[in-house]
């Protein structure tokens, strides 16, 4: 791709996601099914070229994968507490192992894959895509407990699947295969430690450095904006150069610097999310000119099935048998809708490029089924997003739902009581007579809340799983009384 031709498709990209942003929120489309559309259009007409090893697709898948893990990790606490995110990932990680099984033993059934080939795409297509999520994630009538449940996986699980999929990279490209242990150990410490360790290093002092510049010369927010950006890419570069992996150095660099209490200006995260959402839609457009390519070289019945099988059958399945076993706090209509916004996108794409820049044999014929089954996910999922979150709501306002109760992801699997004081009716009227009155808060599920009229004069209305969320932004010495019937 030459300069000119990458500037207009950079500024097509851009021009048309801002004029259809609008329909796009209020219609069953979502960004990834048009734009993946415009990359096919463009690939299958001949106007856009795109090769496995084209080094604009290198650039950009690069970029995109070190900021989208550079987020996820930097959000992992900006939700809630810690514990939010804790226990939903260790239960949901089971969850990951089972899907890259089943997909694994699809991909030897009805494609004829060997088995290094066949887990490779099971860890590929393993991975949940937050773009796809997004409007899932951020649509206020689904309980935030289970949006927090979503949002979680999709940013934990690719952290799961990279180390195990770097792992069969080098078995199946034949790197140190023949080896002694020390070899396998080496690459081992390139992996699993240089990377994290020197992403964990720039991201702390990085964070800790800017910090200590800004109060004492007052950094203007643009500049700290780009930092936090200039942080993913030293994170990335420096990784590579002294031999790990620069993508798990970017999550690492993120990770520290939420795991330390470090901070950077929420100016980045505005200016971190359009970074990443531009590179994002570009690299839709990338990967759907590539796939115009490499989708014939997929019998298209056996390419179907295995992706009616992980998106009907794997991921159901296995995140049905996960919650169960944990008996996560969640009604039958939870359930499902968690089990079935499981969507393959733009993560497995560029996992699959990994797979086949890599040198392993049959890593393009991965990327063309991780290609169709994506195409096949980015439809049924994003058509299905608005709809789907839309009745979800309606069985919300509606009747009382189990998972309403909590405030937290971490509630739905952990029921403890919280060991709260109780205070009468009768406490409550002197309470509110006396010189220091309490704030009373209306935390009444929705269905209730709609049904009955009866309020307490002077109450403040919050939704019983967006209290957590509420109270991080209140005076602490102040009294609080919250009721719910």
């Amino acid at each position: 791709m030459d300069l000119v031709t990458g500037f207009g498709l950079i500024g097509i990209t851009v021009i048309v996601s801002g004029l259809v942003a609008g329909l796009v929120d209020r219609g069953p489309i979502s960004f990834p099914i048009m734009f993946l559309g415009i990359g096919l259009l463009l690939g299958a007409t001949g106007v856009l070229e795109v090769g496995v090893h084209d080094p604009s697709l290198e650039v950009v898948a690069a970029l995109t994968l070190s900021l989208v893990l550079f987020m996820d990790a930097f959000s992992l606490e900006g939700g809630g507490s810690r514990k939010d995110w804790l226990v939903p990932a260790l239960v949901l990680g089971p969850g990951t192992a089972l899907v890259i099984v089943s997909i694994a033993g699809t991909g030897i059934l009805l494609l004829g894959m060997s088995p290094i080939s066949a887990f490779l795409l099971g860890a590929v297509l393993s991975s949940t895509d937050a773009v796809v999520l997004r409007d899932v994630v951020r649509d206020e009538r689904v309980p935030r407990p289970v949006r927090r449940v979503l949002s979680v996986e999709a940013g934990t699980n690719d952290i799961i699947v990279l180390p195990l999929l770097l792992v069969l990279i080098a078995i199946a490209s034949g790197e140190g295969v023949g080896s002694g242990p020390g070899e396998w150990a080496l690459f081992g410490a390139r992996i699993f430690i240089i990377g994290p360790a020197v992403g964990a290093v720039i991201g702390a002092v990085g964070a800790w450095l800017m910090a200590r510049a800004d109060a004492r010369y007052s950094v203007r927010r643009e500049y700290q904006a780009l930092y936090g950006v200039g942080l993913v890419l030293t994170s990335y570069a420096a990784a590579v150069v002294l031999g790990g992996d620069g993508f798990l150095a970017a999550f690492f660099a993120g990770l520290a610097i939420t795991a330390l209490d470090q901070t950077l200006c929420d100016c980045f995260l505005e200016f971190g999310d359009a970074a990443a959402e531009i590179s994002m839609l570009l690299a839709f457009v990338l990967f759907g000119a590539l796939l115009a390519g490499q989708l014939g070289s997929v019998p298209l019945l056996a390419g179907l099935g295995l992706a009616a099988i992980a998106i009907f059958v794997a991921r159901p399945l296995a995140i049905g048998l996960v919650l169960s076993i944990r008996s996560a706090a969640l009604s039958r209509s939870a359930r499902a809708f968690i089990a079935w916004f499981g969507p393959r996108g733009l993560n497995s794409m560029l996992f699959a490029l990994l797979v086949a820049a890599g040198g392993v044999p049959d890593g393009e014929f991965v990327l063309a089924v991780t290609g169709m089954v994506v195409l096949v996910s980015v439809i049924l999922h994003g058509a299905s997003a608005t709809p789907l979150s839309a009745w979800y709501g309606r069985k919300v306002a509606g009747e009382v739902l189990v998972e309403e109760r909590f405030a937290t992801a971490t509630g739905l699997f952990d029921q403890r009581e919280d060991g709260s004081d109780r205070v009468s009716p009768a406490g409550l009227a002197e309470m509110l007579r006396s010189d220091d009155p309490p704030v009373v808060v209306d935390v009444r599920t929705r269905s209730q809340y709609d049904r009955d009229a009866v309020t307490i004069p002077g109450s403040v209305r919050v939704v019983p799983d967006s209290v957590a969320e509420w109270a991080a932004d209140q005076l602490k010495d102040r009294p609080y009384v919250l009721y719910c019937t």
